[in-house]
């Protein structure tokens, strides 16, 4: 390393200038990667985490609802989570590995048509052979209010 004492005319001083300047520039590219580096292992358990939960089509960013579809709501998605689960654990237990690949496609596929405005109208359709119709007689509903010639006016 050269002391202030080395330099005597103005050409080693631009030359000591120059490598000055090269010298800072190899210490910052370096102490870039450097931070770079270290960056991005702090961000491990971040893109773990974020790995992990892809899959869930509910999670997304750690608690906001995905919205790669417009008709995905609260019903969707738990039966993307749950139909593969109840048929896979309860009713194909010792199916294959790729019987349980295709149920998996299958269920995801049928919970994609599956929302709660469906529900609702299979529900009320269910509903509406339940109620009694209107061919059968039903009592007259009567009126026990106040009559317009009481003393209460």
């Amino acid at each position: 390393m050269k002391n202030k004492r080395d330099i005597t005319n103005i050409e080693e001083l631009r030359a000591e200038i120059a490598r000055l300047k090269v010298l800072k520039h190899e210490q910052e590219s370096y102490l870039g990667d450097q931070f770079n580096l270290i960056e991005y292992k702090l961000e491990g358990p971040a893109r773990l985490y974020n790995r992990i939960t892809s899959w869930i089509p509910a999670v997304k960013d750690g608690l906001v609802a995905d919205n790669k579809n417009s008709d995905s709501d609260w019903v969707t998605n738990s039966l993307r989570v749950g139909l593969p689960f109840i048929f896979n654990k309860v009713l194909f237990k010792k199916a294959g590995f790729i019987k349980k690949g295709l149920l998996l496609l299958a269920s995801q596929q049928a919970a994609t048509f599956i929302n709660k405005d469906r529900l609702a109208d299979v529900i009320d359709t269910v509903s509406s052979f339940i109620k009694p119709s209107k061919g059968k007689k039903r009592r007259k509903h009567t009126d026990y209010g106040i009559p317009p010639d009481s003393e209460t006016y």
